[in-house]
């Protein structure tokens, strides 16, 4: 008898998992900006003392996390200039969002401490942009993430426009 559930059959992700790991950093937040491929990393824009980056893991499409360069664990750690900059990197991110993807709506926070979800004690604030029903049943019973386009691609997009917003100085 044939089985009333559709099958999803994404043969790209045999790749990843077969795949050879690379080592993970201890340190993402602070090895990814120096790695001197902004592509590679992720990372769409950069302040004079943070940067953008699309989520590896996104919730949704142009998922960001914005990130202060100096690794700190909480926002009272960071110096007035560091969170006014961390702050005006967020509402640039929001823009450029607002501008490229046109959701109908935010959600941004911070998780501060491996009790409320951080999984990295590096600060960095989410960015994710929403639309009028994009939750679907995939993330409840299948626990799988449907997007619509790939981080590359997503990137490309991103960055293209953060360099425009930000008068080509990005």
């Amino acid at each position: 008898m044939e089985s009333p559930f559709a099958a999803l059959h994404p043969y790209w992700r045999m790749e990843y998992i077969a795949g050879p790991r690379e080592p993970r950093s201890a340190r993402p937040f602070t090895d990814l900006p120096r790695l001197g491929d902004d592509r590679a990393a992720l990372i769409v824009h950069r302040s004079p003392q943070s940067y953008l980056m699309l989520n590896r893991f996104p919730y949704n499409p142009g998922h960001l996390l914005v990130i202060p360069f100096r690794e700190v664990d909480d926002l009272e750690a960071l110096s007035p200039e560091e969170s006014a900059d961390l702050m005006a990197e967020i509402t640039f991110g929001k823009r450029l969002l607002r501008e490229v993807m046109k959701p109908d709506a935010f959600n941004i926070g911070f998780n501060l401490g491996r009790p409320s979800g951080g999984s990295i004690d590096h600060l960095h604030a989410h960015l994710v942009p929403r639309w009028v029903g994009d939750t679907n049943f995939m993330p409840v019973l299948g626990n799988t993430r449907i997007l619509p386009e790939s981080l590359d691609a997503t990137w490309a997009k991103l960055s293209d426009a953060a360099r425009a917003l930000a008068g080509g100085a990005a």
